[in-house]
């Protein structure tokens, strides 16, 4: 009887030293430090200012929204790597595509791989450099937008998918698209920023 108590109280006291583990972790990651509540999903952020997120460079330069201020931001979060040719397609697209890549619009793709993967995609598909690309660094980002549950994604939890946010120059998030289709969308969000007008 003393071997079961000892067994429940052990057990019990792990428990608990996890929960604590986990709930202080959380408060101290990156993402738990001065960010606005994780939206629900990539839909529910439609109407409402842009979180604050951090993406980092090639170079380890971090940018926030601060960086994009005054332009309309396509915000394009996708597998990478593991999304290939569909991904690597829609981030050559916006790198060869002039109405993305102006003083007034910029299309940003964000993956989650390391920039020694991400180069070495490059080098299999030369185009991807003309992208803008920014790391999210341990999915950071893509966790607090809700960007690792939507239809898209192959990898639930992991990994984004194939979803783009349209951010106007004031910052609202103008217009979510979710695409399990994964088709080039360079047309229809370049007429949902005319719509913005």
């Amino acid at each position: 009887m003393n071997n079961n108590k000892s067994t429940v109280i052990i057990v019990s006291l792990f428990a608990i030293i996890v929960l604590l583990l986990g709930y202080f972790l959380s408060k101290n990651s990156p993402q738990g430090q001065g960010s606005q509540a994780s939206a629900s999903t990539p839909s529910d952020l439609a109407g409402k200012p842009m979180p604050e997120i951090k993406l980092l460079d090639k170079n380890g330069r971090v940018y926030t929204l601060a960086d994009f201020k005054g332009k309309t931001v396509v915000l394009f979060f996708n597998e990478g790597l593991m999304c290939y040719p569909a991904c690597w397609n829609q981030i050559a697209a916006f790198g060869g595509d002039p109405r993305f890549n102006n003083d007034e619009i910029q299309a940003i793709s964000v993956v989650a791989d390391s920039v020694g993967d991400w180069q070495r995609a490059i080098m299999q598909m030369p185009q991807l450099a003309k992208s803008t690309t920014l790391f999210d660094v341990n999915t950071y980002a893509s966790r607090q937008l809700g960007m690792l549950t939507t239809a898209s994604s192959m990898h639930k939890g992991i990994l984004p998918g194939h979803t783009y946010v349209l951010i106007d120059k004031n910052g609202i998030v103008r217009y979510v698209l979710d695409d399990p289709n994964m088709a080039i969308a360079n047309d229809i969000l370049f007429t949902k920023i005319g719509e913005l007008k």
